[in-house]
């Protein structure tokens, strides 16, 4: 899962030395702002709770905070250009030869600045069309939060020429020659694309999204480009729409927990609150049979609820565990499985991002979410636990491990459990209405920040907090604007009537009820492979919920079947991104899970059955 990744392929010093020297200057005028922006977020939002509190609220900061996170959101996305970390699908790309993987590079690259160019006037507009909204609480212009849309492309723009002319000249006339191919067809086929009707949308949204996201174009500009071609060649429409509705996509205030929990996530890893709970896990169960399978699970169970993000899960987990898992004789095929069926497991435990992003998708509740995700992870955990148990015998050799003493594991619990009250901590303070979804995370920062200065000393640098800062900004902009990307690409396919469409086929599907959940139980497992899971959910999320409102199904069970559904596919070999990121974190090359994954991947389909037909699981605690 990478994506824009560098490819020097000229040799002149001083021409490299001139590009790099652009390169880190232009990272760093992004970066610092970014940084900046969001330990910005973080104070406002914590301020809020502190004057709620204390009885005197701040009326302006949800405002302040809004206008700040579309600057965020777009600075983000810009450094995320820069470092490459733009979802992509690199399955097919990865296969191919080194001389053709490179011009397939600069295909990616020219495609990212073909749509900006494209995009970049629109911006503009919309950003006058703003000047004449005016912010009710603090009186600013609207131009002030939408000329981030603008400036974020010129930016990005700027960042995709530096990284073009590292590229062979022949690669970039090639690549050139293949988008003004694709433009001349489509300018050609135009009459004909418009006279086919909703047909033409498996052009643009089949043909064209499919060529470019195998081609290992991002996914998130693959989606822009595409509901971008489809508006200039069938319809009248306005780009300022697309860029008006990723705006939209991208400013829904439930959406700044997930740069938030990015960032709450990094602190655990860094202050040493996850090794501290897995060290506790260990020496309570790392003597019973596939005892540290259990572990790991557990710590899946505990660090997802944290950090809300399943790289960030598996990266505290797995560096951990499995030097002692190896040790104990799991050969690293058995590692990776369960490593990637545990984050498929977890996809439910709050705060995950994935539940945020289908609330602010779909309009379902937040806090009913976050207490109904809990109990359908613990039963798949308890699946892949009977899995672990069964395969543990196959895998092991017969090495005695001592129980741990009472008192070392007494002494561990001593030392972890002030990180293990983080995750109730975040929940009860959600459920409570202490804070919002969104807030909560500051209060998770809060607290990694005093455990990490005064308890687990030494682990949080002073050095590491503006890195850690940027990275939380390019993984959140790589994320919002997939979310702003899908929210254009649905809006389009809204208004050309595939909705109605899909709503009506869907509806009479056979078996009623069942069929549906059947359907939707292998769709969003198809399109959590291919696609990822957020832009599966802000996609298709808004056009299948009032199907399964029709059939009676409650829309917190049936978040937690799309949910789990998707994660299994987006771990699922092998085109399921997070399967690829998990041989990365482990340490493990692809092949040697591609047979044993399977069953726990069966397991997990069985137990997502379960829960898709016994209701009560997901919202029995509601």
């Amino acid at each position: 899962m990478s994506a824009l990744a560098d490819t020097p392929v000229r040799p002149a010093a001083l021409s490299s030395d001139w590009l790099g020297a652009a390169e880190r200057s232009l990272r760093l005028a992004v970066e610092v702002p970014a940084a900046i922006l969001v330990a910005a977020e973080a104070l406002i939002l914590f301020a809020g709770i502190v004057s709620r509190a204390i009885g005197h609220s701040i009326i302006w900061s949800d405002e302040l905070a809004s206008i700040l996170f579309l600057w965020l959101a777009m600075l983000g996305s810009v450094v995320a250009v820069q470092r490459g970390e733009h979802m992509r699908l690199t399955f097919v790309v990865g296969g191919l030869s080194p001389r053709a993987r490179a011009w397939c590079e600069a295909l990616a690259v020219g495609t990212v600045f073909a749509f900006l160019a494209l995009l970049l006037h629109a911006a503009y507009d919309y950003t006058e069309d703003q000047s004449f909204v005016e912010t009710p609480a603090l009186g600013w212009s609207g131009t002030v939060r939408a000329l981030a849309v603008p400036v974020g492309f010129v930016l990005a723009l700027l960042s995709c020429c530096l990284r073009l002319a590292r590229h062979r000249i022949t690669d970039l006339l090639g690549v050139g020659a293949v988008l003004l191919g694709v433009v001349a067809l489509l300018a050609f086929a135009a009459p004909w694309l418009t006279g086919i009707g909703n047909w033409a949308l498996m052009v643009f949204f089949v043909g064209l999204l499919g060529v470019g996201i195998l081609a290992g174009v991002p996914i998130a500009f693959s989606f822009a480009l595409a509901t971008s071609a489809y508006l200039l060649t069938t319809t009248s429409t306005p780009l300022t729409i697309v860029v008006g509705r990723m705006d939209e996509g991208m400013s829904s205030l439930i959406l700044l927990a997930i740069p938030l929990f990015v960032l709450l996530g990094q602190l655990v890893d860094a202050t040493g609150m996850a090794r501290v709970m897995v060290a506790f896990l260990a020496s309570l169960l790392g003597h019973v049979k596939a005892g540290m399978s259990y572990v790991l699970l557990g710590a899946m169970l505990l660090v997802s609820g944290i950090s809300g993000s399943k790289t960030a899960d598996m990266a505290a987990v797995a560096p951990v565990l499995f030097p002692e898992m190896r040790k104990r004789g799991m050969k690293d095929g058995e590692l990776l499985s369960i490593l990637a069926a545990s984050g498929a497991m977890s996809e439910t435990i709050p705060p995950s991002i994935v539940l945020i992003a289908i609330a602010s998708a779909t309009g379902v509740s937040i806090a009913a979410l976050f207490t109904a995700g809990i109990l359908p992870a613990l039963v798949l955990a308890l699946v892949l636990a009977a899995v672990a148990r069964y395969r543990a015998g196959r895998e092991e050799d017969a090495i005695v491990v001592q129980r741990a003493p009472a008192s070392v594991v007494k002494k561990t619990l001593i030392v972890a459990l002030p990180a293990l009250l983080l995750p109730f901590l975040i929940r009860t303070a959600v459920v409570e209405g202490f804070a919002t979804a969104t807030e909560v995370s500051t209060i998770g920062i809060a607290y990694s920040l005093v455990l990490g200065l005064v308890i687990y000393r030494g682990g949080l640098k002073t050095s590491e907090i503006v890195p850690m800062l940027a990275r939380t900004a390019s993984l959140s902009g790589a994320i919002l604007f997939i979310v702003g990307a899908a929210s254009a690409m649905a809006w389009a396919l809204t208004q050309s009537g595939f909705s109605h469409d899909l709503a009506r086929a869907m509806a009479a599907v056979p078996g009623g009820k069942t069929g549906f959940l059947l359907v939707s139980v292998v769709a969003f497992i198809v399109l959590g492979s291919l696609l990822e899971g957020i832009p599966a959910i802000v996609l298709f999320g808004p056009l299948l919920f009032p199907i399964a409102h029709q059939f009676g199904i409650h829309e917190v069970h049936y978040s937690m079947i799309v949910i789990l559904a998707m994660g299994l596919g987006l771990f699922a070999p092998p085109f399921g991104l997070c399967y690829y990121a998990a041989c990365i974190i482990g340490g493990v090359a692809p092949e040697s899970g591609m047979r044993r994954i399977w069953i726990y991947l069966g397991a997990l389909f069985l137990g997502l059955l379960v829960l898709t037909f016994v209701p009560w699981f997901s919202i029995g605690f509601l």
